[in-house]
């Protein structure tokens, strides 16, 4: 008896290993992060952050940036192409040069000159976050060292310095040099 009931669950027992090990192959052909990953992008992703606009406008605007700020630290120049995209979409006419600066950025897949408009887009952006901002701290930093030794800006929602212009090549170079809080 014993022995016909294990005939009988081995071949179903294998079926369900089987069907266990094609789940976790099609698991990772999709892209399923492992737990060390997952890990990874926690540590490389910053604090969330408590700023608030007074307008959907600023905040969406707010949110693009700091993709696109991402995608610059990552050095990913088709994701800040596409992101920058999604951005220069954001403003009216009424900010039609904000706009143009975002659409220069979509418009190229070379990092230098993604990061070199991102500097000026930075610049003009500060008017338009400064004032909307409702509530929270935005930070601005600064590299002494981008764009040999010029210097540049930009804006985050945490102290934590990512550097834009440089990537992983001077991750942490920069400061804080303003907190803009309401």
């Amino acid at each position: 008896m014993d022995r016909l009931l294990i005939l009988f669950l081995l071949p179903a027992l294998l079926l369900a290993c089987a069907d266990s090990t094609a789940q976790t192959e099609n698991a990772t052909d999709t892209g399923i992060s492992t737990p060390a990953e997952v890990e990874a992008e926690h540590a490389d992703a910053p604090a969330n952050s408590d700023v608030e606009f007074a307008d959907a406008m600023t905040d969406k605007v707010f949110q693009n940036y700091l993709h696109l700020r991402t995608a610059l630290v990552n050095g990913d120049a088709g994701e800040a192409a596409t992101v920058a995209g999604n951005l220069a979409e954001s403003f009216g006419p009424e900010r039609a040069g904000l706009g143009e600066l975002a659409g220069q950025i979509a418009d190229t897949d070379e990092l230098a000159a993604q990061r070199s408009t991102f500097a000026a887009l930075s610049t003009e952006l500060e008017p338009l976050l400064t004032e909307g901002l409702s509530g929270g701290t935005i930070y601005k930093l600064h590299c002494p060292m981008a764009f040999d030794g010029e210097g540049a800006d930009w804006f985050s929602e945490v102290a934590e310095v990512r550097n834009p212009f440089f990537g992983q090549e001077m991750l942490t170079c920069g400061n804080v040099s303003q907190e803009i809080t309401r």
